[in-house]
């Protein structure tokens, strides 16, 4: 790894964070939120990981770009993100799609939602852009890669991930030199090209670019004058640099934050209920693969006062405990038992209840003698006594959200629809 600048980059930096999206593939997890704003890891929001990395990078000024259902996701930054000091020369503005530069448009892409802010950039007068996904778990210090875009003289670099070959077809992939010098990227290739060092592997974007602030600036302008453009970074921005400028891959790996229990780089988009309550569920692991106990580069966010976790009843059948399970502040576990289980603030399992990989969001009640296996519970729902999921596919298909691999997402709706 490269050895940091006396004087680090990132402190003449803006992260630029897109946090529009919808989302859907979470179903009905996003349908009163923003993919952003889905809970994550106990306490936090998927957000908070790239905030926390620039935070943590050294980046002091930050925006972020929100469209849809976004009224929680303005709700969690105002509360966890608000130490911003402008005296300190700080500052984090949310900059809603709120037709700024026409009275009947929104942010028609993610290079329109940067292109309709650029007043607001102009005026910070910072040297670089860092343009982020809000969408993403990981650890990352944006440091690393500032320091290779200024060093390889590249209009844009962009970070990547090295995937096995053909696990790379759903990814926008990057055909690079020996020198990392893009001369292709093709979205989602039916053969992916492989990188040369490593022929079975390519490299896919991670939605993460780094652009000096004048260069990107005209871009933009350039591209808002294109009728033919779809605003988009991934369809139009980046094949335009890559076509008639220097583009440039940054692998992961060179700036993936590991603390000493973090054997490989981890990076995992949770956009699907599957992946989702596996990337939380990996969490209870031993030795998780991903360490948000690391407090080097701690994960920020909002920091609800609650009273701690509380255990009780020690009945043969009725004993709160727990096992292989994250459980955050103001759970009581009134004689439950959890296996392998995450549970966010505020959660009550009461007596007889036995849950067995679930991630249950905050403020959800399960009543007496649940039995709930392999489950995404949403917040604030009421589980009624007695109710088992997790045992017949067939039952939990009908009246739940479950996936292929057998994983039930439930929301009050569809508890409310339940003939019990």
């Amino acid at each position: 790894m490269v050895e940091k600048r006396i004087q680090p980059l990132a402190r003449d930096a803006m992260a630029y964070v897109l946090a529009g999206g919808r989302g859907s593939r979470l179903k009905e997890l996003t349908d009163r939120r923003a993919k952003p704003a889905v809970y994550f890891g106990g306490k936090a929001r998927i957000i908070d990981f790239a905030l926390s990395n620039a935070l943590n990078s050294g980046i002091r000024r930050i925006g972020v770009a929100t469209q849809y259902k976004a009224h929680s996701l303005i709700r969690h930054m105002q509360r966890g993100w608000n130490f911003f000091r402008p005296e300190r020369n700080e500052s984090f503005d949310i900059l809603p799609a709120s037709q700024r530069v026409s009275e009947t448009q929104w942010y028609e892409g993610t290079a329109d939602a940067v292109y309709q802010n650029i007043d607001i950039i102009e005026d910070y007068g910072v040297e670089y852009m860092v343009i982020l996904a809000g969408d993403h778990v990981y650890k990352m210090d944006y440091e690393y890669m500032l320091q290779q875009h200024v060093d390889s003289g590249a209009d844009v670099t962009i970070g990547c991930l090295e995937v096995p070959r053909m696990e790379a077809v759903g990814f926008g992939v990057m055909h690079v030199n020996d020198k990392d010098e893009i001369f292709a990227f093709i979205e989602k290739p039916a053969d992916p090209p492989g990188i040369p060092d490593k022929p079975d592997f390519a490299l896919a974007s991670m939605g993460i670019y780094v652009f000096r602030t004048k260069f990107l600036l005209d871009l933009l302008r350039r591209d808002a004058a294109d009728p033919t453009s779809s605003r988009d970074f991934g369809k139009d921005i980046i094949p335009y640099i890559v076509k008639n400028g220097k583009a440039v891959a940054h692998r992961f790996a060179k700036s993936c934050v590991r603390s000493d229990f973090e054997h490989e780089p981890y990076w995992r988009d949770v956009g699907t209920i599957d992946a989702y309550w596996q990337a939380n569920i990996d969490l209870t692991a031993i030795v998780p693969a991903l360490d948000i106990y690391d407090k080097s580069w701690p994960i920020w966010t909002y920091a609800e006062i609650t009273p701690p976790a509380k255990f009780v009843h020690d009945d043969e059948d009725r004993r709160g405990s727990a096992t292989s399970s994250v459980v955050a502040g103001d759970c009581i576990i009134s004689g439950a038992s959890l296996n392998r289980s995450l549970l966010f603030t505020g959660v009550r399992a009461n007596s007889f209840s036995k849950l067995e990989g679930a991630v249950i969001l905050p403020n959800v009640k399960i009543g007496r003698r649940a039995q709930l296996k392999d489950v995404v519970i949403d917040h604030g729902v009421v589980i009624p006594e007695g109710l088992v999921v997790g045992e017949d596919p067939e039952l939990d298909a009908r009246r739940f959200r479950r996936t292929e691999s057998g994983i039930c997402l439930i929301t009050q709706p569809m508890i409310d629809k339940l003939d019990i």
